[in-house]
């Protein structure tokens, strides 16, 4: 091992980012299981890159406001249909977020196809380069998760009904796919509120940001100690972790009170 990898200047930052990216993704993790549809995250994901490489294919230069505006525009695009489709098929609403996701990693591919850094392209938009954010990245990170934040906990989002939460998330995903890539979104989503789900009320949220904060410092720390792909390890130790708690750490007891507990620790999202 080298133990010398460990370099705070480029770990510490790379941390910060997988913190900002918890801090949004973690209770929109627990609404995606409550809604029952866990591959959102991976469609919306992939529409928002398509609106990178888009951007890219169009000629605008990489990571200006531009290709942000893109990815966005993409994104609610995206969100705007998924708001369609969950009045007209709520019943087929997983089955239509899977097929979104195909055409647009298919539609990636072929705006890349002519590309000759094309596959470098479409791996950085999978893993991420989470590695290498800057503190410009970081800020604008840092304004998006606190603002979704404060619409998530004052019921802003509630208040637009259906297009309130795909637009939130939207506006989430988007914000961390270019930073950490398609995989890192998914799992940051999924594996903290999937293995807390047993738990109740406040409770479940500290575990699941204590899990997801484990699992990226253990990650990042054993990338580089062992000179392995950042986002493909974090993925990993974030699972473990997610088993780990999902075995090892007892469920409270349920309240006497007869009040009704919301069951993920989040504001409702209707």
């Amino acid at each position: 091992m080298n133990w010398s990898a460990l370099d705070w200047s480029i770990l510490g930052p790379a941390l910060v980012a997988g913190l900002l990216v918890l801090a949004t993704h973690v209770p929109l993790g627990m609404q995606v299981l409550d809604r029952g549809i866990v591959f959102i995250d991976l469609a919306i994901a992939q529409i928002a890159g398509l609106g990178v490489i888009a951007a890219d294919a169009f000629g605008l230069s990489e990571g200006g406001l531009a290709v942000q505006a893109s990815a966005v525009c993409a994104a609610l695009l995206g969100a705007l249909l998924l708001t369609w489709t969950e009045r007209r098929a709520a019943q087929q609403q997983e089955a239509l977020i899977g097929v979104m996701f195909i055409l647009a990693a298919c539609g990636s591919i072929l705006l890349l196809a002519g590309n000759p850094h094309g596959g470098e392209h479409l791996k950085d938009l999978l893993v991420g380069q989470i590695l290498w954010v800057n503190t410009t990245q970081l800020a604008w990170l840092a304004a998006a998760s606190a603002l979704l934040l404060a619409l998530l906990w004052t019921g802003a989002v509630q208040r637009l009904g259906r297009f309130g939460f795909y637009g939130a998330f939207a506006l989430a995903v988007t914000a961390s796919v270019q930073l950490v890539g398609v995989y890192l979104v998914f799992s940051s989503l999924i594996i903290p509120a999937l293995a807390t789900r047993a738990q109740r009320g406040p409770r479940r949220l500290v575990l699941a940001y204590a899990l997801g904060a484990l699992g990226y410092a253990l990650g990042l720390a054993l990338s580089a100690l062992l000179d392995l792909p950042s986002g493909a390890v974090i993925v990993w130790t974030l699972a473990a972790c997610g088993i780990a708690v999902a075995m090892l750490v007892p469920v409270a007891a349920a309240p006497t009170s007869t009040r009704v507990q919301p069951s993920s620790g989040t504001p409702p999202v209707h």
